[in-house]
């Protein structure tokens, strides 16, 4: 798109047209911030999450959450891991599926023992969206850490739903 386009040359976010996007009627303004976000990844900072906060408590759609999870787990500053913790245990499950899928991706660079942190945090869940985010992070991480995955259901069994292990399993042998 023109705008991202634009954006890029100019390297700064135009936080208005995103909250102007974000809140129109039609849901593919929404999936422009997403994609404009994730074009200029590079140029976001901690402090943006402020920014990004309101579109996850407005228009709380699982495709759009899940385009934002690694927008703001991409954002360079340890802080982001502490905000992550914070937001794994959220009354809001969007927060939790946004902390719990930030590490998506990140293969051997992810920090596991954020992420057990975090899935603990989420055990005993009766949310599908909670336990379908456990499952999908953990069978992304497989495809790294297969042992590790292993390792972390055979441990936690008990407190995974069922689905969470069928998503976690798929890479599994």
């Amino acid at each position: 798109s023109v705008f991202i386009r634009e954006a890029k040359k100019s390297k700064s976010i135009d936080w208005q047209l995103l909250n102007e996007c974000w809140n129109n009627d039609y849901r593919e303004f929404q999936y422009f911030v997403c994609d404009y976000l994730k074009a200029l990844q590079k140029f976001l900072v901690f402090d943006d999450i402020d920014k990004i906060r309101p579109f996850i408590k407005t228009k709380q759609w699982w495709d759009t959450i899940d385009s934002l999870d690694t927008v703001i787990g991409n954002i360079n500053d340890l802080r982001v891991d502490d905000l992550m913790l914070e937001w794994s245990v959220s009354d809001d499950i969007w927060f939790r599926r946004i902390a719990i899928n930030h590490q998506r991706g990140r293969k051997d660079k992810t920090d596991t023992v954020l992420l057990e942190k975090i899935l603990i945090n989420n055990l005993n869940n009766n949310e599908f969206f909670i336990n379908k985010a456990i499952g999908w992070v953990l069978r992304d991480y497989s495809k790294t850490n297969t042992d590790w995955v292993k390792n972390f259901i055979a441990k936690y069994k008990p407190g995974l739903s069922t689905l969470s292990i069928r998503e976690a399993s798929k890479y599994l042998e």
